[in-house]
């Protein structure tokens, strides 16, 4: 069974069937979950779920009677009662592939749903990625491993790529990295970076990807543009190869925000625009890439102080980047915004809204409780051997 929480909303989902529940129930089944298989008595339940409050034992019994009800869509969750010690919820998983479904041993339907979840990649369609890799137990397919990992990163799951034992860790140093740099201080986010890429703690792929596109940003608002602007030659370079070819429209929109932050001419700033909305973005209409380009216009918007057409393009671009469903590239763009709004500081009511955005999607991955072990975490990757 494919299970996906959600904790923001306190939903359950698995199968095509989605549960509400209300905040202790959510709560209690999270921990339940996460602990699957193990006993835990009324007391030790009270102490996880109910910390600094004074609930009786009633309680945990009201609470795992309404789990119950509410789960019982879910043929393969059980809560059950172990008589004497409390409760333990099990995940009856099938024992072999044929009972689960046939399909999923089918290599035919393994290639075809690997390059389906590559389409929905492409064109930055994460909301149909997540939507098809939800229907995995239904549909019967065996998910790529990449996607596996790469659709908690789309939703801004931090705290499962920090925590998951499914996949190893070196597998997801990636993902967790690209949260980790733009949190924080960049100038001390950037020596980490230099120093990881040093060490080649990244597969080669992401470690080409972290040299050419991501480490641009944080060269730009670490106080070095220039560096950023060097860099990007090399990222020219590497585009020219049809296998990056899908990385020229990141990168052209990269390469105008850092010109806007080094205060490029006008006129070189409008012919990158005219690049991008004629050459580049027609034949590569990426969500993602057409929601990025719109905040970084809106920004070109802010410096010339036309504000009103400056706040439409960078709410439709954050709209935009909303219907993608890439949690972290909504992240990203509002740090730009956030960046930008510091450096050529616009009316206060238009930064402080975007101010107030920012702290949102902050908080819907939930970067005060995950930041220290992030952090620690990616440490530890840095100083091991």
């Amino acid at each position: 069974m494919q299970l996906e929480l959600y904790a923001s909303e306190y939903k359950v989902t698995a199968e095509g069937i989605t549960v509400a529940l209300l905040p202790k129930e959510f709560a209690l089944f999270q921990f339940l979950y996460r602990n699957s298989d193990r006993t835990f008595s009324r007391e030790q339940l009270l102490d996880n779920v109910w910390p600094l409050e004074y609930p009786v034992e009633r309680t945990v019994d009201d609470h795992i009677y309404r789990l119950r009800k509410k789960l019982r869509p879910f043929i393969d969750l059980e809560i059950k009662s172990v008589r004497g010690l409390g409760y333990r919820l099990t995940v009856l998983r099938p024992k072999t592939a044929e009972q689960a479904n046939p399909t999923t041993q089918d290599p035919e339907l393994y290639d075809a749903m690997r390059d389906v979840f590559g389409k929905y990649h492409q064109y930055g369609q994460g909301r149909s990625m997540l939507t098809l890799a939800r229907q995995q137990d239904v549909l019967g397919y065996e998910l790529d491993p990449f996607y596996s990992v790469y659709v908690h990163f789309v939703q801004g799951d931090l705290e499962w790529l920090l925590h998951t034992d499914e996949v190893p860790l070196s597998e997801r140093i990636y993902w967790l990295l690209l949260f980790y740099l733009f949190s924080g201080d960049p100038k001390q986010k950037l020596v980490f970076c230099e120093q990881i890429l040093a060490k080649k703690r990244l597969s080669p792929d992401r470690q080409l990807e972290m040299e050419i596109l991501n480490i641009l940003d944080l060269y730009t608002m670490a106080g070095k543009p220039d560096a950023a602007l060097e860099r990007l030659m090399m990222s020219h370079s590497v585009i020219t190869d049809p296998i990056y070819e899908n990385f020229r429209p990141q990168t052209a929109i990269t390469e105008m925000f850092v010109n806007l932050v080094v205060g490029a001419e006008e006129n070189e700033l409008r012919k990158m625009a005219e690049t991008i909305e004629v050459d580049i973005l027609p034949s590569k209409p990426f969500l993602r890439e057409v929601g990025s380009y719109k905040v970084v216009k809106g920004l070109w918007m802010l410096q010339r102080q036309e504000w009103r057409e400056a706040e439409k393009l960078l709410d439709e671009g954050l709209h935009i980047l909303d219907k993608s469903g890439f949690v972290p590239i909504r992240l990203f763009a509002l740090i730009r915004i956030h960046y930008y709004c510091g450096l050529f500081p616009p009316k206060k009511e238009l930064q402080q809204k975007y101010i107030d955005k920012y702290a949102e999607v902050q908080e819907q991955i939930g970067f005060n409780k995950l930041s220290g072990p992030l952090e620690a975490t990616l440490q530890n990757v840095l100083n091991r051997f």
